[in-house]
């Protein structure tokens, strides 16, 4: 219980530090070149560069060696343990890269190892992969990334407005590269206009954010 909750207060530190640097950019848009940048930006990783981290569960496989073969979770300090090796440093490696330390490490004990790591279950991301809506919205809330989602999908699953929402006010915040992206999103032109080209994909750890109008 104290891993998650270790690791959910985490997440949530990260998410105060893109909702302060929110603030702080104000209810202006970031600069066209950086807007466009963001939306180009894939924050997805790819099978290739996956980076494996706590909570993660591993499938090893090690050919012609069944008894070697194991399904592990990566424990709270980043290691896993493996049969003939012993702890072995995970986090922060992707798959590949752990595949090839394992072989190192097995080529004591086994002729010519091959070792295949795959990412079974991928429960460090589960929290800083999910998407938020805060602001005049009926129910602010954290949802998981799915693909194909957008600005629209993020807006309906938080209930919709609530009667004070300033709609084409709206701003998706993206973090790329550590800085904070303010990309303004036009609802209202959205649900009742049909005009759809800031209905955006969502990408994990985004921030929809709609403001209350000014009385």
């Amino acid at each position: 219980m104290s891993r998650i909750v270790t690791l959910k207060s985490l997440v949530l530190a990260l998410v105060s530090v893109v909702l302060l640097s929110a603030c702080a950019i104000g209810s202006s848009p970031s600069s066209p070149e950086k807007i466009q940048n963001a939306l180009n930006y894939d924050s997805t990783n790819s099978v290739d560069d996956y980076v494996i981290g706590v909570t993660d569960v591993l499938a090893i496989s090690v050919w012609r060696n069944n008894d070697l073969s194991i399904t592990v979770p990566v424990r709270p300090d980043g290691k896993i343990s493996v049969p003939l090796i012993g702890d072995v440093a995970a986090s922060g490696q992707t798959p590949e890269d752990l595949s090839a330390d394992l072989e190192r490490k097995l080529a004591r004990y086994v002729r010519e190892p091959k070792v295949s790591v795959v990412v079974t279950s991928m429960g460090s991301h589960e929290f800083s992969d999910r998407v938020r809506v805060t602001g005049a919205v009926r129910q602010p809330m954290s949802v998981p990334h799915r693909a194909g989602m957008t600005v629209l999908d993020i807006f309906l699953s938080a209930g919709g407005a609530n009667p004070f929402a300033a709609l084409n006010n709206t701003m998706l915040y993206r973090s790329v590269d550590g800085e904070v992206v303010a990309i303004p999103v036009r609802l209202d032109d959205i649900l009742n206009k049909g005009r759809v080209q800031t209905n955006y994909a969502i990408r994990p750890g985004d921030i929809l954010a709609v403001p209350e109008r000014s009385f």
